[in-house]
């Protein structure tokens, strides 16, 4: 890009970027390099904005967990309303994007992007965990309001249902199927639960 043209949003611009290329390259080839050239940017832009790329992908992560809380606070908005089998598919089919998965893939491989996301406070296995705990909350709203049974182990059933939904997500990538599977997943884990 020449010098001297404004960028309207690099940091989306370059968030974005980082996406597409993991969506096609894998976090392997995830480098500031690549996201560069993916946004069309000069490699000085990132660093104009993170102080390095492993800050970048901090505050890449940092920003699906926001998003994350926020596809939570408005799953337990839902809690009481529709089958509680449907609410919850319906937020492991939204949440589970594909560079969601990407991204948690991305976070199991660098242990640097770890440490620096524990240390700003994200859960021991970041967005993972932070999906489980939005689950957690649904499933205790549920309980409360009678939807679940009043024994359900809601700390054994959240990350089991986000695990088996994960799988489902790495198995099926795009593919219109997984959200049949999902389903599938969702109503065997629940299955003793579910009122």
């Amino acid at each position: 890009m020449p010098t001297g043209v404004a960028l309207r949003d690099p940091r989306r611009q370059l968030f974005d970027a980082a996406g597409r290329v993991l969506l096609r390259d894998g976090a392997s080839e995830l480098t500031s390099r690549a996201v560069t050239t993916e946004a069309g940017v000069a490699k000085g832009v990132l660093h104009r904005y993170f102080a390095d790329f492993d800050a970048f992908l901090t505050e890449l992560v940092l920003e699906r967990i926001e998003q994350v809380k926020a596809q939570g606070a408005a799953l337990r908005d839902v809690a009481g309303t529709g089958t509680v089998t449907d609410n919850l598919t319906s937020a492991l089919t939204t949440g589970f994007d594909p560079v969601m998965v990407a991204v948690v893939v991305l976070v199991i491989a660098r242990d640097e992007l770890r440490t620096r996301l524990r240390a700003a406070g994200t859960a021991r296995l970041p967005l993972v965990g932070e999906f489980t705990a939005a689950v957690a909350d649904y499933l205790t709203a549920e309980r409360d309001l009678g939807r679940i049974a009043p024994d359900a182990d809601i700390t054994t059933l959240a990350p089991t249902v986000i695990g088996a939904a994960h799988l489902q997500f790495t198995e099926h990538g795009d593919d219109p199927a997984k959200a049949v599977a999902v389903r599938k997943v969702v109503t065997t884990v629940l299955a003793g639960a579910v009122r």
